[in-house]
């Protein structure tokens, strides 16, 4: 009879114990802002051939420190001009032997100086490059477009994905015909980047002397988040 009694108090208690553990509703927000970069990073370079080392060398210097010039006129110094690369290499050209076959044979050396550029206003970027390979830049690596403080607009971004999450939150539990009890967890996974479109159509630039300027348009740039979140549901 005892161990029937224990028994039967537990069952009896199962109920109450349940009630403890209120249930609970997870949700993720999701939020993305379109905002305009406010600074563009170019990499221009200065390729050279000369018939020796120091040749090739001493041009590429001359012809680097030119563009480097040019970009302080813009000015463009400090922090914002940076070497990204230097190299020197033998040089090859192809040939045809009389008797038809092809082979390379040595043909000089190969200086290249690869500058990045950071251009805080975007309306003269264009301008810039152009003025840049007419100083003696003779190859563009690629624009890329960002944000000088992205931490503010990243916050922002949570903030919104959080009042998703809410919004989905109250809605399933009306839904259900309950209501939302107190906030439980706040996860916020890492943010998933992706690069800024860069669209075709160009910004009207002033033309720079020698030449038109390199069209360019800096688009928009997605800044996204997700939050997970979890509430209880009131009893």
């Amino acid at each position: 009879m005892r161990a029937v009694a224990i028994l039967l108090a537990l069952v009896l208690a199962a109920p109450a114990l349940a009630e403890e553990a209120p249930g609970r509703i997870s949700v993720v927000g999701r939020a993305s802002r379109e905002v305009a970069p406010d600074f563009a990073t170019v990499e221009v370079a200065v390729e050279s051939r000369g018939p020796n080392p120091a040749a090739s060398l001493d041009q590429n210097s001359a012809a680097t420190r030119k563009v480097v010039d040019l970009a302080g006129e813009f000015g463009i110094v400090g922090p914002d001009l940076a070497t990204a690369s230097v190299s020197l290499r033998p040089a090859s050209k192809t040939v045809r032997d009389p008797g038809g076959q092809m082979r390379d044979v040595p043909d000089g050396y190969q200086a290249t100086n690869a500058v990045s550029v950071r251009v805080r206003d975007l309306k003269r970027l264009g301008a810039l490059m152009r003025r840049l390979l007419d100083g003696g830049a003779n190859r563009i690596g690629g624009v890329a477009f960002g944000l000088s403080d992205p931490g503010q607009t990243e916050n922002a971004v949570r903030a919104d994905a959080v009042r998703d999450a809410r919004r989905q939150a109250e809605t399933l539990a009306e839904a259900a015909g309950t209501r939302l009890g107190r906030l439980e967890s706040i996860v916020s996974p890492p943010r998933e980047g992706a690069p800024a479109p860069v669209h075709a159509r160009a910004f009207a630039a002033k033309a720079a002397p020698g030449g038109l300027a390199v069209p360019v348009e800096p688009g928009t740039l997605t800044v996204e988040a997700a939050v997970e979140v979890t509430y209880t549901i009131a009893p």
